[in-house]
């Protein structure tokens, strides 16, 4: 009997208005709520994140503080990167955000950090040069030296001087490397004998385990024993050459 009730109330106009202002109250409330929201979060306000990547820090500040957001900067090193360059940032250039956002920035640092040096002696070439890399060093001059090892690193130098391992040095230095010849004590290097006498020269041949070859003097040998060295086969300029090698001289009075 209540049923029937139910279905004849719902059938009256009384029902129908309640009805009608029911949905209209909801209608209202909701309208409501989305735009509160819409001025609460200042939808209308949001505006394109500026391209910063690739620009120097004081311009891209310059850009930030114009359209009113916030900034927060993290840095990195980069070697041969230019320092105070923009790489990196967050949100994407063209993302939509609101006024006052804060941005976040990736910067090359100005600093170089230091790093400890590495061990490379007794290292190949090929083995020294990717370690350098892997610390974020260059590789300068080489330099080679008699030995027997070839292409094994003996001394490291930064600065023109001796560089050892767990030396702190800046990230980006540049060091030199000797290295083994490969011909180790066989082979010597040509002193330069010019303005010596016979036995001065005789001498130096005999340090540098080097003999004396023919002696030639030439033009008018007043004083023999004053006559000094005026050219000699090989030379200084020339390669290095085998221990024992005999050195000829000219002589002549001065």
């Amino acid at each position: 009997m209540n049923m029937v009730k139910f279905f004849q109330y719902l059938r009256t106009e009384t029902f129908r208005r309640n009805l009608i202002g029911a949905l209209i109250g909801l209608t209202v409330l909701f309208l409501i709520i989305v735009f509160g929201l819409r001025q609460y979060t200042r939808h209308s306000e949001s505006v394109p994140v500026p391209e910063l990547k690739g620009l120097l820090i004081e311009e891209a500040l310059k850009k930030l503080e114009a359209l009113g957001f916030e900034y927060d900067l993290d840095s990195i090193y980069q070697v041969d990167a230019k320092p105070g360059l923009v790489i990196e940032q967050d949100p994407d250039p063209n993302t939509k955000v609101k006024k006052n956002r804060t941005l976040y920035l990736t910067i090359i640092t100005r600093t170089a950090p230091e790093v400890a040096f590495p061990e490379l002696l007794e290292k190949t070439f090929v083995e020294a040069r990717a370690i350098l890399n892997s610390y974020g060093l260059k590789l300068g001059d080489t330099t080679y030296i008699p030995d027997i090892a070839r292409d094994v690193v003996l001394d490291v130098k930064f600065g023109g001087e001796r560089l050892n391992a767990g030396r702190p040095i800046p990230k980006g230095s540049t060091v030199d490397l000797v290295l083994g010849n490969g011909k180790g004590a066989s082979e010597v290097q040509v002193p330069d004998l010019i303005g010596l006498t016979l036995e001065q020269a005789r001498f130096a041949l005999q340090g540098n385990s080097l003999t004396l070859g023919t002696v030639n003097y030439m033009g008018l040998i007043a004083d023999s024993l004053s006559a000094t060295v005026i050219s000699q086969t090989p030379t200084p300029e020339d390669p290095a050459v085998s221990i024992g090698t005999p050195i000829n001289i000219a002589l002549a009075n001065q």
